[in-house]
Order: structure tokens, then sequence, then C-alpha cells
């Protein structure tokens, strides 16, 4: 009862707080709920004892994702992207599509829980510790890519400090 109690309390902040994230005029508001939408999509990880999941979502994404986010906020002049056009006369349209959307979604739903046969979850005593496994697919076959991915990240972040650097 009281995982349920969690798991809801967790889903519904990560639903309000997604949707404050598209409501909001404020950018670094918008920021915000982002990082509290992620953290409580982290808190439904911990509850399912996926941690290293729960790790992942708070140090990469919580935190390393959203620092670029904010810095990004704060090097964009927002004088200049308030005085430009706002595209808010198609609100009906808006709504037309998130309607269809909703019905595709509920129709798909409906579909694939009638048709969709699922197979016996494995026995727990089966399954090797999900960090430990990664940790060592990782640095054992997929070396080369994981390199190739922080040498690409290194040059994304020398890139975007020689860019700042220019501006000031």
């Amino acid at each position: 009862m009281l995982d349920q109690i969690v798991f809801y309390f967790f889903a519904v902040l990560a639903v309000i707080s997604a949707v404050m994230v598209v409501t909001r005029r404020n950018v670094v508001q918008s920021a915000i709920f982002l990082i509290t939408a992620l953290l409580a999509t982290a808190g439904i990880f911990l509850q399912l004892h996926a941690e290293f999941l729960f790790i992942v979502q708070v140090i990469l994404y919580a935190g390393g994702i959203m620092v670029l986010f904010v810095f990004v906020i704060m090097l964009v002049s927002l004088d200049v992207s308030l005085n430009q056009v706002q595209f808010n006369r198609q609100w009906w349209l808006g709504l037309l599509l998130a309607l269809v959307l909703g019905a595709q979604l509920t129709i798909a739903v409906a579909v694939g829980r009638a048709g969709l046969p699922l197979g016996e979850p494995a026995p727990a005593k089966m399954l090797e510790p999900s960090t430990q496994l990664v940790g060592r697919v990782l640095f054992s076959e997929y070396v080369l890519p994981f390199e190739i991915a922080s040498i690409l990240l290194l040059v994304a972040m020398i890139g975007a400090v020689v860019m700042a650097k220019k501006k000031i």
C-alpha cells in the first residue's frame, strides 16, 4: 500500500511538473519545473529498485544536462526573445492536435491491451545486478563507442566555452 502511495505521489508530481514546464512563460521557471520532473522520475526509479537508473537520472540529467540548460538560458538574450512575435494565435489548432493525439493514444492502449500477450517475468534470483552488468559490458564490449562519446562531449564543451568567451 505504501509503495502505491509513493508511486502515485512521484507520478502526479512528474505530470504536474511536466505540464508546468510547457505552460510557464518564464524560462527559468520552466527549467526549475523540468528539474522537478526529472527528480520525480528518479524517485520512481528508486522506488522500483533500479538504483543505477536513479543515480544516472539525478547525476546526468537533473545535474549535468540542467546545468547546460541554465547556462544556455543565461547566455541567450531574453530581451530579444521577449520582443519576438508570439505564435499563440493558433491555440485552437494546438488543442485540436492534442485531442487527436489523445484519441490515438487511447485507441492504441485499448487495442494493444487486448492483443499483446506477455510472457512470464524472470525469477528474481536469475537477474544479475544491473550496475555491475552495465559496467562490465560498457568497459569490455563497448569501450570504443564509450571513448568516442566522451571525446565528442569534450569537444562540445570546449566549443561552448569558446563561443561564450567571444560574446563577453
